[in-house]
């Protein structure tokens, strides 16, 4: 069913998942659309960001936010159309960027919108590069990260819309890069097209091997995407003083227990005192909301030099998010996952 004029379509969540999500966890419900109060906007969903985090707020773990409660909205980052306005700041057809969620239509007071302009070449790129992605990318390396010319710098999910940033910036400040993904395309193109210096597989069965000749000179920073294996192969190869921020750990995001075998953490913190490593995690607007333009205009600068190289990957149809969700879990998407909920 495409976007209509009548009804507001929205996808809810149905059941926690108890391991990896699945479709009956999704609900799609139909209702009216809102009306807009003095000083709201009613808002129309033109793009839809799918993004990892988005496993975390299904359940009802401890976190930093809330979860989603059964039956609520599934949460995200949206760019939408201004379609009827009583909001003095805003009016018809503008472009705006905003947190609305999966769904077609939804109503706004204006205080979690941030204006697109009249016409965006790309309006969807305020979900990935020009985003929370290229935002976390940008401060989690520059700012933990402290990249110098010469060190070495592995990431995990490189050709991800985090991890494609984080390598290319590591370039940028003259890094020795080297990327880790999952198959032979896509490791291909972090070398060919986003300029990584190498780029493994982690599925190969000698990965642990082929990253520690990929780092003759071992590991100063680790930008963690993944955990799991990835991690196990990395933590012997990390120097004196590396330096670790943890964006994300999806290897793990649908564990229900902790792993088979050795409690592993001694190891690990004996490494961290050891080789003094600074291991920081970070939430991006929690954290770093007040330097955003400092982002915006370095990246803005390096994309239009065709410094930074930028992939996505749409997906059409509210219907269909749900099952690219599912799909970006198990690391089938190339690029940043956007839903093309509506033609504008």
């Amino acid at each position: 069913m495409s976007q209509s004029k009548q009804i507001n379509r929205s996808v809810v969540l149905a059941s926690r998942p108890h391991g990896a999500p699945v479709e009956a966890n999704f609900l799609i419900e139909q209702g009216p659309i809102p009306e807009p109060a003095e000083g709201q906007v009613l808002l129309r969903t033109i793009y839809l960001s799918l993004d990892p985090y988005m496993r975390g707020r299904m359940s009802d773990a401890p976190s930093y936010a809330p979860p989603v409660e059964v039956g609520g909205v599934m949460v995200g980052g949206t760019v939408c159309r201004v379609v009827a306005s009583k909001h003095h700041a805003y009016k018809v057809n503008d472009w705006v960027l905003s947190f609305s969620g999966w769904q077609d239509y939804a109503l706004s007071d204006g205080s979690d919108l941030t204006p697109l302009g009249d016409s965006p070449a790309q309006p969807s790129y305020a979900l990935g590069i020009f985003g929370m992605p290229g935002f976390t990318a940008y401060m989690g390396l520059l700012d933990i990260g402290r990249p110098q010319a010469g060190e070495t710098l592995v990431v995990a999910a490189a050709t991800g819309p985090v991890g494609a940033t984080v390598g290319q910036i590591g370039k940028i400040k003259g890094c020795h890069v080297v990327g880790v993904a999952g198959g032979a395309e896509k490791c291909r193109h972090a070398v060919e097209v986003l300029g990584f210096d190498a780029c493994l597989d982690h599925r190969a069965p000698d990965f642990a091997e082929q990253l520690a000749k990929a780092c003759p000179s071992g590991i100063d920073i680790y930008f963690e995407n993944v955990g799991g294996k990835v991690f196990d192969a990395v933590l012997p190869l990390l120097n004196a003083k590396a330096r670790v921020p943890v964006c994300g750990i999806i290897a793990h995001y649908n564990d229900t227990a902790l792993p088979d075998g050795p409690d592993r953490s001694p190891a690990l913190m004996g490494a961290i005192l050891r080789k003094r490593i600074k291991v920081q995690g970070f939430i991006i607007f929690d954290d770093y909301a007040h330097r955003y333009d400092e982002f915006f205009n370095d990246m803005s600068s390096w994309f239009a030099q065709g410094r930074i190289k930028y992939r996505e990957e749409l997906v059409s149809g509210l219907e269909e998010a749900p099952k690219a969700f599912i799909g970006l879990l198990e690391g089938r998407n190339f690029g940043k996952l956007v839903v093309r909920v509506s033609e504008d």
